[in-house]
């Protein structure tokens, strides 16, 4: 069994953001070597009102707490029955950050030792993909006689506690909780009491040096746990020995999930140019080809660079390449496979007007160049040949959302042919990120976030179609 002094502890809030939502009820186990001492529960007065939603979900009402003690009230005689304790919750970092900050506001610094059962029991039982709380009662037949409510909650962690000790032998319980104690080495000038707030959350990250602007940006599902692993003596990087160096502060943008986390990513490294991204910096840009169409051009292809395609002309850009010199080879490949007319591609330098190409001339082109082949034969020909690499045909009839769902936020992110137009935190704001002015360039590394998303439909994302009507308001307003 668990050594030193345990308290298991849940609470009830008015809400899931540390900073402004108040803690409604604590309820509290403790625990000294495997053996239980005492249990405590108090209904609290946040002094604001009670969501409705929050009131259904406990039972806890306005009402109820009007006449309770404040937290001021409770925290003297709170803040020393905890100190010193191994704090052991679901989701631990949620209950300890309320913790830190209601402490905080009354001049207490609360630290403690921190062990998450939602951890430990992912670590201990890997093939089961579910270990909420709901999940734990009903996979080890737990007894709860107040779900939702602090004391009832924190009565079942001892509970699992204690059942994962006749289920799992010893020694990997002690090795998953090691795991959960161990802590990598901060970088000498980054505090532990920057990296407290970390939501164990979807997300992205910026570390910043001496500057204003960031030295690296990242994303994670996780984003303490990313956060956390740059610092690793066992896995550092020669970028992460960099970060190391000179990183001072850290922060982060909470998603809904990992779309949003992708999307912004990418965003914000585009916009703020952090010098240890390089790879993606490097990466970014994008050639290919527009087609002219007109069936008859005697200059049916121009080569393209990334930010001179609008939105508007997609549906002429084919190929989608990371370097000039990988688009040129991709379509002299093509080319010489169809007998296409490398003069008229712009592959050969221009020569006088009738006269044959070199490709001609040893017999690899059809004579486009030199009547031999009408150009509406010759365009047809490598239009067709070019559909091996042409962009995905947008497949709705206008602009999308993908509505994503997380724990604690829910955003819609607003696509038009492969555009991203933006993401709305709240429904209604959806139409504000419609209404944009300027058609916005079509970027690569969101077209690949786009319709990779698009096409293995993840579960956990929402389409919301516009329709035809929305796509015509959106390009008026864009014109």
């Amino acid at each position: 069994m668990l050594e030193n002094s345990l308290v298991f502890l849940d609470l009830e809030t008015t809400g899931a953001t540390p900073t402004s939502d108040r803690i409604t009820e604590i309820g509290l186990v403790e625990v000294e070597n495997g053996r239980f001492i005492a249990k405590w529960s108090q209904l609290v007065n946040p002094e604001a009102r009670i969501p409705p939603f929050i009131e259904s979900l406990t039972g806890i009402t306005s009402a109820m707490v009007e006449n309770q003690p404040t937290f001021e009230e409770l925290a003297p005689a709170l803040f020393e029955r905890l100190k010193g304790k191994i704090l052991v919750a679901h989701n631990a970092r949620f209950d300890y950050g309320f913790l830190r900050n209601e402490f905080q506001r009354f001049g207490l610094n609360y630290r403690a030792k921190v062990l998450c059962t939602v951890k430990l029991s992912r670590a201990l039982f890997p093939q089961h993909r579910r270990h909420n709380l709901d999940s734990l009662i009903e996979r080890h037949n737990l007894v709860c006689d107040a779900r939702h409510r602090a004391l009832g909650d924190a009565e079942v962690l001892w509970q699992f506690v204690q059942k994962i000790y006749q289920e799992v032998d010893t020694a990997s319980i002690n090795a998953a909780v090691a795991k959960q104690y161990s802590q990598p080495s901060l970088p000498p000038r980054l505090s532990a009491e920057a990296l407290e707030e970390l939501p164990e959350s979807p997300g992205v990250y910026l570390f910043y040096g001496e500057s204003n602007l960031p030295i690296y940006i990242g994303k994670s599902v996780d984003l303490r746990a990313r956060v956390w692993s740059h610092f690793s003596g066992d896995h550092r990087s020669g970028k992460d020995m960099r970060i190391a160096q000179e990183v001072v502060r850290v922060e982060w943008r909470p998603t809904a999930g990992e779309l949003g986390a992708l999307l912004k990513e990418a965003k914000l490294i585009k916009e703020l140019l952090p010098s240890l991204n390089r790879l993606e910096r490097r990466q970014s840009g994008y050639f290919g080809f527009e087609r002219d169409p007109v069936l008859d051009s005697s200059k049916p292809l121009k080569l393209i660079a990334s930010g001179t395609v609008e939105a508007t002309r997609l549906e002429n850009l084919i190929g989608l390449f990371r370097s000039k010199s990988a688009a040129l080879a991709a379509l002299t490949g093509i080319a010489t496979e169809h007998g296409l007319c490398p003069g008229l591609l712009g592959l050969e330098p221009p020569r006088t007007a009738g006269a044959p190409c070199f490709a001609h001339q040893i017999k690899r082109c059809r004579g486009a160049c030199c009547g031999k082949e009408s150009l509406e034969a010759h365009n047809l020909r490598l239009f067709e040949a070019l559909q091996s690499i042409r962009l995905r045909e947008w497949p709705y009839t206008g602009p999308i959302g993908l509505r994503e769902r997380g724990e604690q936020r829910t955003e819609v992110h607003v696509f038009d042919r492969w555009c991203y137009l933006g993401t709305a935190d709240d429904e209604s704001k959806i139409y504000d990120v419609l209404e944009v002015r300027g058609a916005p360039s079509f970027d690569l590394d969101i077209y690949r976030i786009v319709e990779r998303e698009l096409r293995k439909r993840r579960k956990g994302l929402e389409l919301i179609e516009f329709g035809a009507l929305a796509s015509s308001w959106y390009r008026a307003a864009a014109a």
